[in-house]
């Protein structure tokens, strides 16, 4: 009997161990970190896990649905706690979402909205607000009527799709003119030649708004090599964002703050397996940054 009551306590002892070993492993799935708005949502992350006693599985999924999928099909195996996602596409994560629905597994969404799937809550900057800040900032700086180029980012995304609208609400305001609005994804190297085919396309282009900072910085080097006079407006704050308003080279930059999405997002989850209550949608502060 004392044996058995030994064994009975081992097996007791083993499940509560891997039941606070589960509690203790969480996973963020980001849509790449070859772009350091996202590096610094990881650090904000990795540093507020480390705080809370979680250790914190990151995977990259290099903007790829599929590896997206795959990479939340290893967690799943793996049977981490809880998943804080970027999504590639606010469409496409519905797929991995619902995989980690199944194996019942709590899903947090980071920046990027999803559009299917079980989400226990969105952390994100309010992006239409901060469209519409960007197309209000242009606007007094050039006066109604200005004519404008936008640079979209990823099509599909909840983050260019809820920029876009906010800039549209500004140019309806305003009644800027917009002369051309073209994706060139979130990426400085396509909004580089982006840019220079729309500034030979459209002269005329007194502002830019770029969807995020790495495009802003792509057209920044375009508007120079094409010897032109065009203010541009990017979006997140990064570093390298900021220290180009610094330089005065970008006129503005709607300032995002990753690393605080980041920890919110390591703290939400935190509650979520707690059981306590959280908000489905949690907005993080924005603001101008201008020279």
């Amino acid at each position: 009997m004392k044996k058995l009551n030994t064994l009975l306590a081992a097996a007791i002892m083993s499940v509560l161990g891997t039941a606070q070993a589960a509690d203790h492993s969480l996973a963020m799935v980001v849509s790449t970190l070859n772009n350091p708005f996202f590096v610094t949502m990881k650090e904000g992350a990795e540093a507020k896990a480390k705080e809370l006693g979680y250790d914190l599985v990151v995977l990259d999924s290099q903007n790829d649905p599929a590896k997206e999928l795959a990479n939340v099909e290893d967690l799943t195996v793996r049977k981490v706690s809880a998943i804080l996602i970027n999504p590639t596409d606010s469409d496409a994560v519905g797929n991995a979402i619902r995989l980690a629905n199944k194996a019942n597994i709590p899903v947090l969404t980071l920046d990027r909205g999803a559009a299917q799937g079980e989400v226990k809550a969105h952390i994100a900057s309010d992006n239409v607000a901060g469209g519409k800040l960007a197309g209000d900032f242009i606007a007094e700086q050039l006066g109604n009527g200005a004519k404008v180029i936008q640079l979209e980012g990823i099509a599909g995304t909840s983050a260019a799709r809820d920029r876009g609208e906010g800039f549209a609400l500004a140019v309806k305001g305003h009644q800027l003119d917009v002369l051309a609005s073209q994706p060139a994804d979130f990426d400085r190297t396509k909004g580089l030649n982006v840019m220079e085919n729309l500034l030979a396309a459209h002269p005329t282009v007194q502002a830019v708004f770029a969807q995020n900072d790495e495009m802003a910085l792509g057209a920044i080097r375009a508007v120079q090599a094409a010897g032109k006079q065009v203010m541009i407006v990017g979006f997140d704050g990064t570093d390298d964002g900021k220290a180009a308003v610094a330089r005065g080279k970008l006129a503005a930059t709607i300032a995002q703050q990753p690393a605080l999405i980041g920890a919110i997002g390591v703290e939400t989850a935190d509650k979520v397996l707690k059981g306590q209550p959280v908000e489905k949608s949690i907005p993080v502060p924005l603001q101008v940054v201008s020279k």
